[in-house]
């Protein structure tokens, strides 16, 4: 199969941790770099997600009181239940 090259742009930085990962893959940056264009050919889309991956800190503390019970209100078994626990005075 015949190839070309091709040019971008790339921060140094970027590029060299890039390398050291991929060959300790045994894989060259131009091969990982095809394997890339190839799954997303192949998808007809990027291979992998696009955004913020992890919720925000926030968002974090909120779910881990969640699982300690933290700041949950009661469980109701009726409507009446519900409205009586809201009309009392604490």
């Amino acid at each position: 199969m015949a190839t070309v090259s091709t040019n971008i742009k790339i921060d140094p930085v970027l590029k060299r941790e890039a390398q050291e990962l991929f060959e300790s893959f045994g894989l060259s940056l131009s091969s990982a770099i095809n394997m890339f264009l190839r799954q997303s050919v192949r998808e007809q889309a990027i291979p992998f997600r696009v955004g913020n991956p992890l919720p925000n800190l926030e968002t974090i503390k909120a779910i881990e009181e969640a699982r300690k019970g933290i700041g949950l209100s009661k469980g109701f078994t009726s409507v009446s239940e519900l409205m009586e626990d809201l009309n009392a005075d604490d």
